[in-house]
């Protein structure tokens, strides 16, 4: 094993570990806090190293327990991770998001219970949900990839009821039972592909997927998209995350729509690039996208509820990337991917922002908002610019990213691709209407004018943690903006800047994964050593 691959198992096991040594550190919440924030400020590093080593030397492959020899009509046993440019984009970004979100969490000092019940579960928690996510981007088999799944979403479910309000158990009890639904659907169309090939292994699949009947791939493909759909939010496999999100805390809801519905998208693109390249349900993912976009938006344009808004803008814009992944040509696949990235680091940023505004307002819903620009001039500016990365406005990446999916849309020339390019035109469009509709009635908008306004204008002297049931930490602190929380959410501001500052190199390495992506023979021959074909 070389340096390079030494490197590969680091995101996981570096977020493991410290999750057992946070738990040992329970009755020393400092501790634990520093802990947590060494050790994903390890996996970013480890992460930007594979990002650099990926785009020079090509796939890294690394066999886990020494089993990478192929057994005759079996192929590879054991445990095999495997970072390409995708995979390495993918964990980076995570890494990034996740340490910012941590160290949001703990400016904001959530709390389990009353003030005299320190969170001693959350960072052991969020350190596993780390781990979970990790693990999906590095699995090179079926099996590790649903490994990956269940351990983050086991995570989620303890971090979705921190606190145990009424609110917070009703979404996890949905949550908990579509996330069940879409693990037992991806665990039958696991074993119905190891039945129809013998393996799992994401390599030799995609050389056995081969020679079965084009129905029975099509079949397989089918079940996977469902477990999948569902895990990334797509139309109609969508309606529960409206839902379930917005009850859990700020860091939580963010870190939640951020990174979990990308790694269902994530999966998406390797089901269909590695194992089915046919394009038997490249229509089926169009309308599907289509779908997703349109009524996300229709959705987020009814909601008064900031969280909630932002929720269906979520689920709107998983319909770009789908649009990109079905269109199965390499500008497609790039917007994709650079969208991806762009998406997982606003998304985030703007949820952290709502976080802000409960804390600085007390309120989350448009009825009870009102004056904020002039409030906090601070506050009105880190939520303008994810606002206008969000709508697409020039030159921001969001814009960078659509312009790259219209073109591949055009390039395609099918009626079905120019309806999804109408499409995505107009949900965009609406996407700067319902943040534009915020950012005026939120913000310019007098609190005395808003309908509610008055129920917040109180709630400064009694502001509880985002469900009324939490009180903060540090009483003296409420109504303003602690440093801790807003330093991260700059960070994150900053690096939505920088994939605008720097979208020709970063566009240019989505190209480049892109390619490899679509070029399936690389991966397999990294995999298996010369078997492609």
């Amino acid at each position: 094993m070389n340096a390079a691959q030494a490197l590969i198992p680091l995101p996981v096991l570096i977020p493991a570990l410290a999750a057992a040594a946070t738990l040992v550190a329970g009755r020393r919440p400092r501790l634990q806090r520093v802990i947590t924030q060494f050790a994903l400020s390890a996996v970013v590093v480890v992460c930007a190293a594979l990002v650099y080593l990926a785009d020079r030397d090509g796939t890294l492959v690394l066999h886990v327990g020494g089993w990478g020899q192929s057994v005759p009509g079996m192929g590879p046993l054991g445990i095999t991770l495997v970072v390409d440019r995708l995979s390495a984009l993918m964990l980076v970004v995570s890494a990034i998001v996740l340490l910012a979100v941590v160290a949001y969490a703990i400016g904001q000092g959530i709390r389990d219970g009353d003030e005299r019940q320190p969170t001693s579960i959350f960072l052991p928690t969020y350190l596993v949900l780390s781990a979970g996510v990790c693990t999906a981007f590095l699995a090179g088999d079926l099996f590790n990839l649903f490994v990956g799944f269940e351990v983050l979403l086991a995570a989620s479910f303890v971090l979705l009821t921190i606190g145990a309000s009424e609110d917070r158990v009703r979404a996890g009890i949905s949550y908990v039972l579509v996330s069940m639904v879409s693990s037992l659907i991806f665990l039958i169309g696991i074993a119905l592909v190891y039945a129809a090939t013998g393996t799992l292994n994401m390599a030799e699949l995609a050389l056995r997927l081969d020679d079965i009947p084009s129905g029975t791939r099509t079949a397989l493909f089918a079940v996977l998209l469902v477990a999948f759909g569902i895990k990334a939010a797509v139309f109609p496999l969508s309606t529960w995350l409206p839902d379930s999100y917005p009850t859990a805390p700020a860091p939580v809801t963010a870190v939640f729509a951020g990174l979990l519905t990308k790694v269902g998208v994530y999966a998406i693109i390797r089901a269909h690039s590695l194992l089915f390249p046919g394009g038997e349900l490249d229509n089926v993912l169009l309308v599907a996208g289509l779908l997703t976009m349109v009524i996300g938006i229709l959705g987020a344009i009814a909601q008064s509820d900031i969280k909630r808004l932002l929720s269906f803008t979520l689920v709107s814009h998983i319909g770009y990337m789908v649009f990109g992944v079905a269109l199965a040509n390499q500008l497609g696949m790039s917007g994709a991917i650079y969208y991806v990235a762009h998406h997982i680091v606003v998304q985030t940023t703007l949820f952290l922002v709502v976080g802000l505004i409960e804390r600085q307002a007390g309120a989350s819903t448009l009825q009870r908002l009102g004056g904020l620009a002039a409030a906090s001039p601070v506050l009105a500016f880190v939520f303008v610019v994810p606002a206008l990365n969000l709508g697409g406005i020039p030159p921001f990446s969001g814009f960078i990213g659509k312009v790259a999916l219209l073109e591949a849309g055009a390039a395609n020339g099918s009626v079905l691709a120019w309806i999804l390019v109408t499409g995505s035109v107009v949900t965009s469009l609406l996407t700067l209407y319902v943040v534009a509709r915020v950012w005026t009635k939120a913000f310019w908008r007098a609190r005395a004018d808003a309908p509610e306004g008055h129920l917040a204008a109180a709630a400064p002297a009694v502001l509880l943690d985002d469900i009324e049931d939490i009180e903060f930490a540090d009483r003296d602190s409420v109504g303003r903006m602690p440093v801790g929380m807003l330093a991260p959410t700059g960070a994150l501001i900053a690096v939505g800047l920088a994939l605008t500052v720097a979208a020709g190199p970063i566009f240019s390495y989505s190209e480049r994964a892109a390619a490899e992506v679509l070029d399936r023979g690389q991966y397999i021959s990294a995999v298996l050593g010369g078997e492609a074909r």
